[in-house]
């Protein structure tokens, strides 16, 4: 067990889990949230979301692309 934590392929592996889960899974979830209670969100929460979109900046910004957060009016035109 003690050569498995020594190995580089062990500590490779672990980087690439952290790295993923802090570019891609947070930051898709924090999206999906945001998209869903963009328009009613309270104060305390904002400042919450707020406060992710600081942690989780780099991974967001891969994403922002991809991110409407604008109201969703009639199709009338």
């Amino acid at each position: 067990m003690e050569s498995f934590l020594n190995n580089s392929f062990a500590t490779l592996i672990t980087y690439v889990a952290i790295v993923s889960i802090y570019l891609l899974v947070i930051p898709l979830i924090l999206f999906y949230w945001m998209n869903n209670r963009w328009n009613v969100m309270g104060k305390l929460e904002r400042l919450g979301v707020y406060g992710l979109v600081f942690l989780f900046f780099p991974g967001l910004i891969l994403f922002s692309p991809f991110l409407n957060l604008r109201l969703r009016g009639n199709t009338k035109g």
